[in-house]
C-alpha cells in the first residue's frame, strides 16, 4: 500500500518502464491500463484493463487505487497551494507521496519516524 511517484519528463515507454523496473521486483504482478508504453516487460506478470472499452476491473486487475491517488494529487493546487511552480513539481509530488504513505500511522509513530 505504498505509493512511489515522481515527476517524469515524458510518459513514453523508456521513462515509464524505467520507473517500473526501478521500483518493482521482477516476477511481481503488474496491473496497468492499456497504455502501450507498459507493454514489453517480460520480467513481470502484466495484466492491463482496457478503459477505452469501459473495462475497469477484471478479477484482480484494476487501477482504482492509483486513479484515486492521482485524483487527490490533481486537487492539491486548489486545496493546499495556490501557486505551484513547474520547476518544483517533483518536490510537490514527493511531499504528497510521503503524506499518503503515512496516512495509517498514529501520531506517536509519525513523531518517532521524524527523529530516527
Amino acid at each position: 500500500n505504498k505509493i512511489v511517484a515522481k515527476a517524469v519528463g515524458s510518459t513514453g515507454a523508456q521513462d515509464l518502464q524505467g520507473m517500473v523496473r526501478e521500483h518493482v521486483k521482477p516476477g511481481a504482478r503488474l496491473y496497468t491500463d492499456e497504455v502501450k508504453a507498459y507493454q514489453g516487460m517480460p520480467e513481470f506478470e502484466h495484466e492491463a484493463v482496457n478503459h477505452r472499452t469501459r473495462e475497469y476491473v477484471r478479477e484482480q486487475a484494476h487501477t482504482n487505487g492509483l486513479e484515486s491517488f492521482w485524483s487527490m494529487l490533481k486537487r492539491v493546487p486548489y486545496g493546499i497551494y495556490h501557486k505551484m511552480s513547474s520547476k518544483h513539481w517533483g518536490k510537490y509530488v514527493a511531499e504528497f507521496v510521503h503524506c499518503h504513505n503515512i496516512l495509517g500511522q498514529g501520531t506517536m509513530e509519525k513523531m518517532s519516524n521524524l527523529v530516527v
